[in-house]
């Protein structure tokens, strides 16, 4: 309840909510989309890191989550866990699985992680990617029973859209949630797709909408896949990013970015004021098209909260009461 409380909260004074901690640029994959990882550049020390923490804390920040690169490369990540909790965070990671074993769980476990999010793009591997459930159900398998909260993140494209309810029963039949982000082209020039694919997309939006009326564990809100479905048909929604504000995003290196899609300013965070991130609390002109959805759910959520709070709880009511959504 004290958690809801603050974070509720947040929602009504000018500090941050929450920020994406880079502990790396390595990475273990070469996926052929991903842009987010550096092999040349070394892990930063885990004082630094440290220090990082307890900065995002000071400036507000309810929870981090750590993200690379790969973050299971980082030595200390165990450590790094630890120091998030028990500045009084909460703490995410997101993973490629494939360095997962039953002593690294245990550890993140001991650290007191408490979401643990897997990326999965595909029932088999491709040129593009193996991060597939062929490759990777051994790993999900170590997460049966976990303590850990699980979630299975896959990337929603024409070459996947066909194999994703299968994802998706792997991942509830399994005990965890699933969502599907809607592949995005940055952050400039307006959303685009391949010819053809717009309406099997579309349909796969539905179901997940459906799924989720029915109570089923789609980890995504009803705000961000109806935002997702208006990128698809051109519609516009109406909201400010709040990227910079109250979701921060730090590099390995330190500095302080705009978002993962936007590294600018790169400021060092250790010199970043209160003032500085009320400079962010503006629109930004990459928002059409933006597929940063942790964003994008943080900005709908600010900009009108009891208008995001409605459309969260009335498709659940009314799916549990059997009632048809509006056409």
């Amino acid at each position: 309840m004290r958690h809801l409380l603050r974070r509720a909260g947040r929602v009504f004074d000018a500090r941050p909510i929450a920020a994406h901690l880079y502990v790396t640029e390595r990475c273990n994959l070469r996926c052929g989309y991903c842009t987010e990882y550096d092999n040349a550049v070394p892990h930063p020390p885990l004082d630094d890191v440290r220090r990082w923490i307890d900065k995002l804390r000071d400036l507000g920040c309810l929870r981090i989550g750590l993200q690379g690169g790969e973050p299971l490369l980082h030595p200390d990540i165990a450590r790094i866990v630890r120091h998030v909790r028990e500045a009084g965070l909460g703490c995410s990671l997101a993973t490629n699985g494939f360095l997962l074993t039953a002593e690294t769980v245990r550890a993140l476990e001991d650290a007191g992680l408490d979401d643990l999010h897997v990326s999965v793009d595909q029932l088999a591997p491709t040129p593009e990617s193996r991060k597939c459930l062929e490759l990777l159900a051994p790993k999900l398998d170590l997460l049966r029973g976990s303590r850990l909260r699980t979630h299975v993140t896959a990337v929603l494209y024409g070459g996947s859209v066909d194999q994703l309810p299968g994802l998706f029963a792997a991942a509830t039949e399994r005990g965890f949630s699933f969502k599907a982000h809607l592949v995005h082209r940055g952050t400039h020039g307006a959303f685009t797709v391949e010819p053809g694919e717009r309406e099997r997309l579309l349909r796969f939006i539905d179901w997940e909408i459906a799924e989720k009326r029915r109570g089923r564990p789609v980890r995504h809100t009803f705000a961000i896949l109806d935002y997702q479905r208006a990128l698809l048909t051109g519609e516009r929604r109406a909201w400010t990013c709040l990227a910079g504000y109250k979701y921060l995003f730090v590099s390995a290196r330190g500095t302080l970015w705009t978002c993962s899609m936007n590294r600018s300013p790169g400021i060092d965070l250790l010199s970043v004021t209160p003032e500085t991130l009320r400079t962010f609390n503006a629109p930004k002109p990459c928002q059409p098209g933006c597929g940063v959805y942790c964003v994008v759910v943080e900005s709908l959520v600010n900009n009108h909260p009891l208008r995001f709070l409605g459309g969260e709880i009335g498709p659940l009511l009314a799916g549990r009461l059997g009632l048809r959504p509006k056409a």
